[in-house]
């Protein structure tokens, strides 16, 4: 009965206080939303521009600040390389790190009758670990759709450069046209063009590209591009030899996996498959056997 009682106060108190650190509209607030909407909606998906993080944030950016007056900045790194750069998004995190293990002890309370203490401290440990490996299963994932996608998007680049666009503008063409195939890519392309617009040059808006992906191949892409730019070398061959030799590197981490693939499944076959086709092989033979000298001897 107790834990019935602690879950209900701890979700009547999570609720109590999202709703009165909840941010009030206002209607220069509202002008303010309704002009830089394009911006936003150009720079993050349509999925993500329709949440609020601001808003879901606030009381969970209330109680960090009673903690530290800034996120950790390994932790902003790390959601940075997931594709959340907004402070928003650090304070969700730290909340998230709250909110699941008091839900998922709330469940146990509710629906676990034996051995509760047990289940809710395991409860508490998944709860409080989990963000941090969904938020490491993000970043691999993210930089392999940026792997895998980068050397279409240079061809892209080179196809514009060729017909007459500027670096810049072949950049940000490129991030227009890939939103929809690989909007990886593209949210980073355009957050280059923003950094520029605001007035960080252009290399230094490179250099943070390949810092946020965190990719050699990245890396190899700026350094090739700040090059370029110091000594006027023609661009557009670059463009077209690396990105050969990106999917050739492509193809390369594509046999290698293959070649992997007959060691991955000799486990499998040993402990699961070759068992199961023994004892269908075997078995009759074995029961056939038993029976006839079962006969034989009369037993």
């Amino acid at each position: 009965m107790g834990f019935w009682i602690l879950g209900i106060c701890l979700f009547v108190g999570f609720v109590f206080i999202f709703l009165l650190l909840a941010p009030r509209p206002t209607a220069a607030g509202a002008l303010l939303q309704e002009a830089v909407r394009p911006v936003r909606a150009a720079e993050t998906p349509a999925w993500r521009g329709a949440l609020d993080v601001d808003f879901v944030a606030k009381p969970f950016t209330f109680i960090r600040s009673l903690i530290a007056s800034e996120p950790n900045p390994e932790l902003v790194r790390r959601l940075m390389l997931a594709g959340y750069r907004k402070p928003a998004h650090a304070d969700i995190f730290l909340g998230s790190r709250l909110a699941i293990p008091a839900v998922l002890g709330l469940l146990v309370a509710l629906f676990i009758n034996t051995s509760t203490i047990i289940f809710f401290m395991v409860a508490i440990g998944v709860g409080f670990f989990a963000p941090d490996f969904w938020l490491s299963w993000a970043i691999n994932k993210r930089r392999e759709r940026i792997r895998l996608s980068l050397p279409d998007g240079l061809d892209f680049l080179a196809i514009c450069l060729e017909a007459g666009l500027g670096l810049d503008q072949g950049i940000i063409r490129l991030g227009q046209e890939l939103r929809v195939s690989h909007p990886a890519l593209s949210e980073e392309l355009l957050q280059i063009n923003f950094e520029q617009r605001a007035g960080v040059p252009r290399i230094a808006a490179w250099k943070s590209f390949a810092d946020r992906v965190d990719l050699e191949s990245a890396r190899s892409f700026v350094g090739m591009l700040v090059q370029t730019d110091r000594f006027g070398t023609p661009i557009s061959k670059s463009l077209g030899a690396f990105s050969d030799s990106l999917r050739t590197q492509r193809r390369q981490k594509a046999e290698e996996l293959a070649a992997k693939t007959t060691i991955k499944l000799l486990f499998p076959l040993a402990l699961f498959i070759a068992p199961s086709m023994g004892i269908v092989l075997l078995g009759p033979a074995f029961i056939s056997l038993v029976k006839g000298f079962s006969r034989a001897f009369g037993v």
